[in-house]
């Protein structure tokens, strides 16, 4: 394990309250836009929320792939879905993408494992 995924999104989510606190408006409107991203409509959450994680990897944000990994997993996405939607990633964002795919399936395992046990 290089990660421990779900320690990073508890951890992450202490610091975002701060944030929360400190810019209530700015986070408020950003948690709208968030929901209504995510409301399924033509595409259902667990799609929007595999797209998203393919996006942290493209973007190679670690907070990122923690909490859309999570996600995924409580969307009910596969092990599989995740692989397809690192093949994407990999495709869009070439060689460090690699190592980003690598490190999101192994929280997107770790997320998994925390949600079976």
């Amino acid at each position: 394990m290089h990660k421990n995924w779900p320690q990073m999104a508890t951890e992450l989510s202490g610091a975002l309250r701060e944030v929360r606190g400190g810019a209530p408006e700015v986070m408020k409107a950003f948690s709208g836009i968030a929901q209504a991203a995510l409301k399924a409509d033509a595409l259902d959450t667990k799609t929007k929320e595999l797209i998203a994680l393919g996006i942290a990897v493209a973007i190679r944000c670690d907070g990122c792939i923690a909490f859309h990994a999570e996600a995924a997993v409580k969307q009910g996405a596969t092990r599989d879905e995740v692989m397809e939607t690192m093949g994407m990633a990999i495709y869009m964002g070439a060689g460090p993408s690699v190592m980003y795919a690598a490190q999101a399936v192994e929280a997107f395992d770790q997320f998994t494992a925390k949600a079976a046990g």
